[in-house]
């Protein structure tokens, strides 16, 4: 079903510079916060599409599926709303280069992580966790894949900007921090986190009970009719955090790039990384890392914004026609988000 869905509008009135001044003074952040952008994929799912728009095997992060600017300078424009763009760093694979060298011909090349090949998003979010930790492992640090659409992006950033400043909070400091999206639909494609319990007595974030990814269709309903929560990958949590999560759920994994950290920065960096991706197997941050931990998880509920990730033709196209057609953004919505926190009775 297509549901009618008001057109997002800009934050108070403003330009998009005094937008982001006014989100990155949101809330008081501990430290300097750092962008992790992920933009690694080889974005197989959408591979049809994406080579019907740019004529050749780019990944969907290089091209404009949406129309405009490429996702990934979608993405870095997301980015900038929360930080200056010196903090930001770009996980990238090394065979994709010829198409991302001129989007990122702008950015010092010391934030640039490049894998030499794609190994899953795990591999991505600890490689950069471990890059960030050198600096400042206490320092915030925000994932933000880049093939997602965000009905308000200025609101979206504002919502990670209350989760970088939870993390000054006691209870919350070594918690991963993931955005929770209120589904409009059961889907199965997405993970699904069950809110329970706030973790600060008057404050939005709560612990997690159960990380599911990717359920069954009549699984997802119950979730959703239960007030569970999409996984949007959006993630917050200060460097070391990430870092002890990963040495939790998959520790000899872990210390095999534990091993290398001392090479980062140095030219044996590129052959040392190479070497270990060669070996060792895939992994999914949902999947293998987040499902298996969520005693260390938290979530902050995002009530009042849509969110898409664009890894689906379906999903896709029902918002490129919404966006063509310039009215109200149209998206696949069987059945309406609650109008509040629907897991309220689960506290």
């Amino acid at each position: 079903m297509i549901t009618m869905v008001e057109e997002p509008t800009d934050v108070a009135g403003l330009d998009s510079e005094t937008s982001a001044e006014a989100v990155r003074r949101g809330g008081e952040r501990p430290g300097k916060t750092h962008i992790v952008i992920l933009a690694g994929g080889d974005g197989n799912r959408l591979r049809s599409l994406t080579r019907s728009l740019a004529g050749d095997e780019r990944p969907k992060q290089f091209v404009a599926v949406l129309g405009g600017p490429t996702l990934l300078d979608q993405t870095r424009r997301r980015a900038s709303l929360l930080v200056p763009p010196e903090p930001t760093h770009l996980v990238l694979t090394r065979p994709h280069e010829p198409y991302y060298r001129g989007l990122v011909a702008d950015l010092p090349p010391d934030s640039l992580i490049i894998q030499p090949e794609n190994r899953g998003t795990a591999a991505a979010v600890l490689y950069a966790a471990l890059r960030v930790a050198r600096q400042s492992p206490d320092a915030p640090l925000v994932i933000l894949p880049s093939d997602h659409w965000v009905s308000d992006d200025a609101a979206f950033m504002r919502e990670v900007s209350c989760a970088v400043a939870a993390l000054e909070e006691r209870r919350i400091r070594n918690r991963v921090i993931l955005l929770g999206i209120a589904p409009t639909r059961p889907e199965e494609q997405y993970g699904w986190i069950e809110p329970i319990e706030p973790l600060v007595a008057g404050q939005s974030i709560r612990g997690v009970g159960r990380f599911i990814e990717k359920p069954p269709v009549a699984q997802a309903r119950r979730f959703q009719a239960r007030g569970y929560l999409w996984n949007s990958l959006v993630t917050v949590a200060r460097a070391q955090a990430l870092i002890d999560l990963f040495l939790a759920v998959l520790p000899s994994w872990t210390r095999s790039f534990l091993g290398l950290a001392e090479t980062f920065g140095t030219w044996a960096e590129d052959v040392s990384i190479a070497r270990l991706y060669r070996e060792m197997p895939a992994s999914d941050f949902s999947a293998d890392v987040l499902a298996a931990a969520p005693e260390r998880l938290a979530v902050l509920p995002v009530w009042r914004l849509l969110w898409d990730d664009l890894g689906n033709p379906a999903r896709v196209q029902a918002i490129r026609v919404s966006l063509a057609r310039g009215g109200p953004v149209r998206t696949l919505d069987p059945l309406r988000p609650a109008a509040g926190p629907a897991n309220a009775n689960l506290a």
